[in-house]
């Protein structure tokens, strides 16, 4: 097991150790928080020549995140990871955004498929799916 150590300083020579502690803590989850967004949902990449444009757009990448995280709030950690395209992943990992964003598109895709066969037109429903799925992979 790796220890890390490191001083934190605070410009508030009354706060205690308690409420410097705190504010690091708050400040890394903030961190963490535009680390996602930026890598995983592509904050700041977009490529829209309007400044209003920009902002819905990063608005929505906000909204997209609170929704992925709002989703796994209560799911039990097995439904939020599947490692099997990874094997050298350590399985004792706490699953990152990223995983909970790919555990919501499997539901999402797994809900849609079985829909698909309730009914009539069964099998147009699943060449509609099967389309759509492979222009998400062009």
């Amino acid at each position: 097991m790796r220890r890390f150590r490191a001083a934190f300083f605070c410009t508030d020579p009354e706060a205690s150790a308690a409420d410097v502690l705190t504010a690091v803590a708050d400040r890394a989850s903030i961190e963490q928080a535009f680390h996602d967004l930026k890598e995983v949902w592509g904050a700041g990449q977009q490529q829209v020549r309007n400044v209003w444009a920009n902002v819905g757009a990063f608005h929505l990448n906000l909204w997209l995140h609170t929704l992925v995280e709002a989703w796994a709030w209560d799911r039990s950690e097995g439904r939020r990871i599947d490692r099997r395209g990874s094997p050298w992943d350590d399985p004792g990992r706490r699953p990152s955004h990223a995983d909970r964003r790919r555990a919501a598109q499997r539901e999402s895709w797994r809900r849609e498929y079985h829909a698909a066969g309730v009914g009539h037109g069964q099998a147009g429903k699943y060449r509609r799916l099967a389309r759509r799925l492979l222009q998400m992979m062009i």
